[in-house]
């Protein structure tokens, strides 16, 4: 019999507590189409009008927050990997024209000129774009560099372009689904043979055990100052575990191999793919511990890889002879690598964990099984649902949250 777990749903648009730190740049802004000039002066050019909804709208004035971008640039795996990744690709990059996909500060888009592009378009919905310009005129590249302000659905370029790069990836990796505005840019401007940057991006999934957390955040509340307030229970796990959490936690924290939810192809994967996405797992305990959920991490990599769609499936029967962790890594560079998984050095993005109410208790080499089934809110695609049907012990256990 498979037993619900309760959730609380935040309103149609707002962001989740877990979310009050949540980054990401692009898009659209209540100006949308607009070429920001260095004067402060505002040219107007052809757009295809989009009417934003209330979501959008919050969405891409809270990416006006420098705060946000701060966070991003001191990232420094992440900021360090697209700059890498942009050097070693310099010999395609140089002379060539390149398009920013959500330039935030236009950070991506000046390491793109420093690797010697031709012209550079850095298109930006919220009002950043304004800074941006200032940015780029302070360092003398007003000639290569070209701040649209607008989302990339509505701005107009007038030339194809050979390389197309964005810092996309939102917790969970699809949250924000930022990865579609990537898609029409490369469907509407990217040259045949073209470089998308990153490529290639990963989604993963493990069960964890976090005995710590639930201890400060649930077995708190059984004995305050020697007062009974076992009641506060039910309580404090609905506001601890009702939606995805961003939490930091080690490669110990990790029961299991990981397995891959979806592997995305970014030179030929389209939208309708990303809507919703399921996935079948399989996983065996390596140690006997408390289930206190799923984690999900990502990787992205920054190479080239062929137009033709990719198809990365482990049987779930095999997951744990071939742990995709281990055996992936060592056919990869690690130098055009971008990595949040436990084991790495610490992002921004951290891991994101969906956290039972109540924790499993597991044997060594105990089965758990299900599926995990990822889709865009109907209410607002930026956010995504996350359905968890799961199996172990012989019970049965749904969990559903929204990130």
């Amino acid at each position: 019999m498979q037993q619900p777990e309760k959730q609380i749903n935040a309103p149609a648009g707002m962001p989740l507590p877990e979310r009050r730190r949540r980054r990401r740049s692009s898009g659209i802004c209540a100006t949308s189409g607009v070429r920001v000039q260095p004067q402060e002066e505002q040219q107007q050019v052809a757009t295809r009008g989009t009417v934003l909804t209330d979501s959008d709208q919050f969405y891409f004035n809270w990416y006006a927050h420098i705060d946000v971008h701060e966070e991003m640039i001191k990232d420094r795996v992440r900021t360090d990997a697209y700059k890498n990744a942009i050097m070693r690709h310099k010999d395609f990059i140089r002379d060539k024209v390149v398009l920013d996909v959500g330039c935030g500060t236009g950070i991506l888009a000046i390491f793109c000129a420093q690797a010697g592009a031709r012209r550079v378009y850095a298109v930006e919905a919220s009002n950043i774009a304004l800074q941006t310009i200032r940015v780029v005129e302070a360092n003398n590249l007003l000639n290569i560099i070209t701040v649209l302000h607008g989302r990339v659905e509505d701005v107009e370029i007038g030339e194809k372009v050979d390389v197309i790069i964005s810092e996309w990836m939102g917790y969970m990796l699809l949250c924000e689904s930022m990865l579609g505005s990537v898609i029409t840019a490369r469907d509407r401007w990217l040259k045949p043979g073209g470089l998308v940057l990153p490529s290639k991006a990963t989604l993963y999934m493990a069960p964890f055990t976090h005995a710590k957390r639930y201890r400060e955040s649930i077995d708190f509340w059984r004995s305050v100052y020697g007062i009974n307030m076992s009641a506060m229970v039910p309580l404090a796990k609905q506001c601890a575990f009702v939606g995805p959490s961003v939490e930091t936690i080690t490669s110990e924290n990790v029961l299991a191999w990981p397995q891959v939810v979806k592997c995305v192809n970014c030179s030929s994967v389209t939208i309708p793919e990303l809507e919703s996405i399921t996935t079948r797992f399989k996983f065996n305990s390596l140690v006997k511990a408390p289930l206190h959920g799923f984690a999900f991490w990502f990787d992205v990599e920054f190479t080239r890889l062929s137009p033709e769609p990719i198809s990365f499936q482990l049987s779930t029967s095999l997951v744990d002879d071939h742990p995709v962790g281990s055996q992936r890594q060592d056919l990869r560079d690690p130098t055009l690598l971008l990595s949040t998984a436990p084991e790495a050095l610490p992002t921004h993005w951290q891991q994101t964990l969906i956290y039972f109410y109540e924790p499993i208790e597991l044997e060594q080499d105990q089965l758990i099984e299900g599926k995990v089934t990822l889709s865009q809110s109907q209410e607002n695609h930026r956010n995504l649902n996350i359905e968890l049907v799961y199996a172990t012990g012989g019970q049965s256990y749904v969990k559903v949250s929204v990130m």
